[in-house]
């Protein structure tokens, strides 16, 4: 046997082959004169037991969540109490069935074979069985119809009708049970599919703020001609679609705007998410990804358990959940002409991501969660790895290129031998996490009113509230990396990335297609709010317990690169490193007020922000744009998002007038008070179903099944997003009262531009007087620039303001 194939064991490190093969026999046999000699490995043996055990109570406890959700807002003791109903009622010689029971005896069940008393036992228990499921029917229709009202989303602010005062009541008594994730998805309503007519009216209201009258007459023409030809005909095919699934939008959404995308979803696709603002309580990298990593397993369980309390709009109505079924164990697989998203039930693994290397990593020993402590020595194990990485260093870039290339490339090299056998770790995983080498900061300064109660974590030297150096882009590079890396150090195709930075920062990069902001906002706001004021760290910065067990150590996975696979990876790089160039960062810290003052000026604080970028970007761009604000849907099962066109005819009104050095203040805040309150309406109208443009879509999504071409709608659908925003919740957990501890609100997250010549604005309203921007934009243009841009929002939010009586 070759010398250089002996198990290296000096450092407690075994051949991940050997091991494997080791590990795969239980027992071993041999046959000898005297008999068979039988060895067994009680070890292995063990092994197997604790899995099976797991693996069974993960499906008893699946059946019994099901059945919980399944009958809710009954539950399935109640089952029990029909029971003793029908029994007492035919104790006290009364026929509840109304001779459904003698029916069931009589014609159902053989009473010659079964005998009278079994028989008449058994029709008892299926009529009781029967009625049971037909009052459950009744109650979630009935819950159904109550969480399709829809009036306590234009009610006045202060004011609440007596019909929503006794819908309020209605859902108090129907959701009187704790429910779990999952209860209220099946009494949740179907999005509503909107009146053709309807639809075009809003659109062409839509566009006509900043289209030219020639223009605008184009549109109503092509409108027109799309109502009296093809329009009604695309809109009965869609009707069935309707009638037939639960969300007549969502699965075709996710296939036609994510999975069939040919293009990098680095940037054009995946989004971030960033730390807290506090202090960070640990500078040890391993620490800090121990603790977090730990926490993100434990949401996970709780998903798994069903134990998170589903989201609810005003504390009273429920949001649909369906989309943390896939947070995590979910993997974007690439495809020729369309991609696919595999989620796995359960993973029992993380991969690790450091130094061009990858690591197998087990996160569960004897059938529980390992500790933080434990977790991290696994993680300075990996991070004083001294073996340096092969030509897998920039593997990950196949997954921040072309999908096409990656496709190809997976079925041609990923299919057998080590490769398979790697990528079906990574592809497995609960995340990733990856151990950066860079390290990222916030800038104290802006936020030095936010954190002057926080708690000084002990690690620290020094004064950390001393005056630091501004404009120097600390921010604009930790939200890059978020976004992208190095294109080769964030496998982008996981459901996300766990980012650690070496100082003990963390972020976050998350797949689009499965899970929309929201989602991964709540888990990672989590996760956060679990490791700063839960978990904690001792005085040096380590997490805190003890470890006791032996772990096995992490597996560094194996790879065969071969020349031309090399060549692959090096074009995936190079397509990816252009995206990077061409793309252009900026977070900008608005701290001169938030929310509290919009409040006082009685504007919806979204209204408020959007209106700013609306004059912001006429200002930048001496125009008007078609603007995308995403807003939910999840008030319907299986519900995303919608489009809330922010440039109205009511919003571009106002910034004519605040251009013109002739209008008055008070003819800029009425036109600015009218053009709030239709951002407002527009804004509901989405999330209630009156959207436009995902009606739009699906109509296009028709058109091409049946082969039938509509002028109105590739004009629509070519039209360019060049300014699009989202707002990013604040706070989902409840775990945390952000006036007490502001330290745990996050700086929130971004994505990349739509439009080559427009900006991408995520903003998040972290508290009173805090509000974080994120704008991207690309370079080639040269007509976009992001701090530009933020300037003129600052500049558009302070405008807006002194509009308003600084007495009132």
């Amino acid at each position: 046997m070759d010398s250089n194939f002996i198990p290296k064991l000096v450092n407690g490190y075994q051949s991940p082959n050997m091991a494997e093969a080791h590990a795969a026999v239980a027992f071993q046999f041999t046959v000898t004169p005297d008999g068979i000699d039988l060895n067994v490995n009680h070890e292995v043996l063990k092994a197997i037991f604790d899995s099976g055990k797991r693996s069974w109570g993960d499906k008893f406890r699946r059946f019994q969540n099901h059945m919980v959700t399944t009958t809710y807002p009954a539950s399935p003791a109640s089952w029990l109490a029909v029971l003793v109903a029908i029994v007492a009622c035919i104790l006290a010689k009364m026929d509840p069935s109304l001779g459904v029971i003698d029916f069931i005896k009589d014609h159902f069940l053989p009473v010659s074979l079964l005998g009278e008393m079994v028989t008449a036992s058994l029709s008892v228990l299926i009529f009781v069985t029967l009625l049971w499921l037909f009052i459950i029917y009744m109650l979630r229709y009935t819950l159904k119809m109550i969480l399709s009202y829809r009036g306590f989303m234009y009610e006045t602010h202060g004011k609440v009708s007596w019909q929503t005062k006794l819908w309020l009541i209605s859902l108090r008594v129907f959701c009187a049970r704790h429910p779990k994730l999952y209860s209220y998805q099946a009494s949740l309503p179907n999005l509503p599919l909107p009146k053709l007519k309807e639809t075009m009216e809003r659109y062409l209201r839509s566009v006509k703020g900043f289209l030219s009258p020639e223009d605008y007459g184009e549109m109503e023409r092509l409108a027109e001609e799309f109502q009296s030809s093809i329009g009604d005909r695309l809109q009965r095919y869609l009707q069935l679609k309707w009638l037939w699934s639960t969300n007549y939008v969502s699965d075709w959404w996710e296939e036609y705007v994510y999975l069939r995308g040919r293009s990098p979803i680095m940037v054009n696709s995946n989004y971030y998410g960033m730390d807290g603002i506090a202090i960070k309580p640990t500078c040890f990298q391993a620490a800090r990804a121990a603790n977090v990593t730990v926490a993100l397993l434990q949401f996970r369980e709780e998903i798994d358990h069903e134990v998170v309390k589903p989201i609810m709009v005003q504390k009273a109505v429920p949001l649909c959940s369906q989309q943390y079924e896939r947070a995590f164990n979910t993997t974007r697989i690439p495809g020729l002409e369309t991609d696919r998203l595999i989620h796995h039930a359960t993973s029992n693994h993380i991969v690790v991501m450091s130094k061009g290397r990858y690591y197998k990593l087990i996160i569960q020993s004897n059938g529980s969660l390992i500790k933080p402590c434990e977790l991290e020595k696994q993680y300075q194990e990996i991070l004083d790895d001294p073996e340096e990485h092969h030509a897998e260093r920039r593997l990950a870039a196949l997954t921040a290129g072309d999908r096409i290339p990656w496709a190809a490339a997976r079925q041609r090299f990923f299919m057998d031998g080590v490769n398979k056998t790697s990528l079906a770790a990574i592809e497995t995983a609960a995340f990733v996490v990856v151990l950066d080498e860079e390290v990222h900061e916030y800038d104290i300064e802006p936020l030095r009113e936010f954190l002057k109660n926080q708690e000084i974590p002990s690690w620290v030297k020094g004064d950390p509230f001393a005056q630091k150096d501004q404009g120097d882009g600390k921010l604009d590079k930790y939200a890059a990396s978020l976004l992208h890396g190095n294109c080769y150090n964030r496998w982008f195709d996981k459901c996300f990335n766990l980012v650690v930075f070496k100082n003990g920062h963390i972020g976050l990069n998350a797949e689009h297609s499965l899970a929309d902001a929201p989602i991964y906002s709540h888990t990672f706001e989590d996760a956060v709010v679990e490791d700063m004021l839960h978990m904690g760290y001792t005085p040096e910065g380590h997490t805190n317990g003890e470890s006791t067990r032996v772990l096995k150590a992490p597996q560094r996975l194996q790879w065969e690169i071969p020349s031309e696979l090399e060549d692959i990876i090096e074009t995936s790089y190079q397509v990816a490193q252009k995206l990077v160039d061409d793309v252009q960062i900026h977070v900008r810290v608005h701290n001169k007020f938030g929310k509290g003052a919009m409040k006082k000026c009685r504007i919806s604080p979204d209204g408020f922000i959007q209106l700013a970028m609306q004059l912001a970007y006429y200002r930048d761009a001496n125009r008007f744009c078609l603007t995308y604000e995403s807003s939910m849907t999840r008030l319907y099962r299986e519900g995303r998002t919608e489009t809330v066109r922010s440039c109205s005819v009511e919003s571009c009104d106002f910034v004519r007038t605040m251009e013109d050095p002739d209008s008055t203040k008070e003819e800029k805040l009425a036109k600015f008070n009218l053009a709030a309150v239709k951002h407002v309406q527009s804004y509901r109208d989405a999330m209630c179903g009156k959207g436009v443009d995902r009606h739009i879509f699906c109509l296009y999504v028709v058109s091409k099944y049946l082969n039938l071409d509509s002028p109105f709608l590739k004009k629509v659908l070519s039209e360019p997003w060049r300014l699009s925003t989202s707002q990013t919740p604040p706070s989902q957990t409840g775990k945390v009262n952000v006036n007490k501890n502001p330290e745990c609100l996050s700086a929130g997250g971004g994505f990349g531009p739509v439009a080559d010549d427009g900006y991408g604005v995520s903003y998040i309203i972290a508290g009173e007087n805090l509000i974080f921007f994120h704008i991207s934009c690309k370079n080639k243009t040269g007509n976009t620039n992001a701090i530009r841009f933020g300037d003129n929002i600052e500049q558009a939010l302070a405008d807006i303001l002194a509009l308003f009586d600084k007495d009132n």
